[in-house]
C-alpha cells in the first residue's frame, strides 16, 4: 500500500497540472472507483464538471484538491467600470478527495488518450498554461476511490495538510492525525500521546489517529534505525528514545521521498508512470535472511497484525519486558 512518500510524490506531480485548471469533463468508467463518494450529494461527474481546481494537498496517505465555488461572488461596478463594492472571496467548501488504497494510480495523460486497463475515472482539464490534459484514476485492486467531500475547519486553525494554506480538511480525513512532515505536527503532543497509548511501538506508529502516513515499510525501517524492537511497550520508552524514534521516522520518510518512494511492483508509480527506487535503500523490510547492515546478524521476519515485521534480533531487542 502506498505510504506517505509515495502519496507525496503523486501530490507533488499532480499539483502543477491541476492548480487553476478547469474540469471540463468527467467519465466514471467503473463505479468501484467512487465508493467513497456520497451519492446523496449528487453524481460525481455533475459535481465536478465546471469546477476549478485549487492546488493539491495531502495529510498522511490522503490527497485532496480544493475546488473553487461554482458561482463565486462578483464585484459590483458602476459607470465607467469603477468598482463600487466587492463581495468577500468565498472559501472553498468542497474538495476532490483521492485515496489510492492498495494499488491506486493517478496518471497525467494527453487529452483524448484512451483509458488504460483498470481505469476507473477519467477527467479532462483545461489548464490556463498547459492547455488541455487528462487525469486518469487507475486501480487494479479497487480499494482506492475518488469522492467530492465537504471541507471542515481544522481544530487548531492551522493548514489542513501539506501543500495547502487552507485551514480546512475533507470530512473523511478529519479523524486522521497530522504526519511527521506536516509543518503543524506537534512533536510534544505526539510524544505525550505515545507514552499514554499503553501499546507496543509499531502498533502506535501504524495508528493513523496518533500519527499518519507511516505504514509497514517505513515503520520497520525507522525502528531498525533507532534500534527499537517492534514489540517494545510504549510505556517503557524514555523521552530520549522516543525523540530518537521520531527523528528516524522523519529521516526515513525524507530519504524515501527524495528517492521517489518504494516500488516493489508496477502498482506504485508517479503521475508520469515512473517507479521509485527507495527499495534499494531498505535496511530491514523485505530483507529476511540477509545480513543486518549494522552488525551482520540475519534479518528476521515475524508475523505482525496480519502482516510482517522485519528486524535484527541482535540490534533490536525488547528491553524492560514485553507488553
Amino acid at each position: 500500500m502506498p505510504e506517505l512518500p509515495e502519496v507525496e510524490v503523486v501530490r507533488a506531480g499532480l499539483e502543477p497540472a491541476v492548480s487553476g485548471a478547469l474540469i471540463t469533463s468527467v467519465e466514471v468508467l467503473d463505479e468501484r472507483g467512487i465508493t467513497r463518494h456520497d451519492r446523496a450529494r449528487g453524481d460525481l461527474d455533475e459535481l465536478l464538471t465546471g469546477s476549478r481546481m485549487l492546488g493539491a494537498a495531502r495529510r498522511g496517505k490522503f490527497l485532496w484538491v480544493p475546488l473553487e465555488p461554482r458561482h463565486p461572488a462578483a464585484a459590483l461596478t458602476g459607470t465607467g467600470g469603477v468598482v463600487l463594492e466587492r463581495e468577500p472571496v468565498v472559501a472553498p467548501a468542497d474538495a476532490l478527495l483521492l485515496h489510492l488504497g492498495m494499488s491506486g494510480q493517478v496518471l497525467l495523460r494527453e487529452a483524448g488518450t484512451p483509458p488504460e486497463g483498470h481505469a476507473r475515472v477519467r477527467m479532462t482539464l483545461e489548464h490556463p498554461v498547459h492547455g488541455e490534459l487528462a487525469v486518469h484514476f487507475v486501480d487494479q485492486r479497487t480499494f482506492g476511490s475518488l469522492a467530492v467531500d465537504r471541507l471542515t475547519p481544522t481544530p487548531d486553525g492551522r493548514a489542513g495538510g501539506f501543500g495547502s494554506e487552507l485551514s480546512s480538511v475533507p470530512s473523511q480525513v478529519a479523524h486522521i492525525a497530522r504526519d511527521p512532515l506536516d509543518p503543524a505536527f506537534d512533536d510534544d503532543g505526539f510524544l505525550v500521546a505515545l507514552q499514554r497509548r499503553r501499546t507496543t511501538v509499531k502498533r502506535a506508529l501504524l495508528d493513523q489517529t496518533l500519527v499518519s502516513g507511516i505504514g509497514n515499510i517505513y515503520a520497520d525501517e525507522a525502528l531498525w534505525a533507532s534500534r527499537i524492537h517492534f514489540d517494545q511497550p510504549t510505556t517503557t520508552l524514555s523521552r530520549r528514545k522516543a525523540n530518537e524514534l521520531l527523528a528516524e521516522v522523519r529521516a526515513v520518510l525524507q530519504k524515501a521521498l527524495a528517492e521517489g518512494g518504494t516500488s516493489f511492483d508496477a502498482q506504485y508509480v508517479n503521475v508520469n508512470g515512473a517507479s521509485g527506487y527507495f527499495a534499494h535503500s531498505l535496511n530491514a523490510y523485505g530483507r529476511t535472511g540477509e545480513a543486518c547492515p549494522r552488525c551482520g546478524t540475519p534479518i528476521v521476519r515475524a508475523s505482525f497484525m496480519n502482516r510482517s515485521s522485519h528486524y535484527c534480533p541482535r540490534c533490536q531487542r525488547v528491553r524492560g519486558g514485553r507488553a
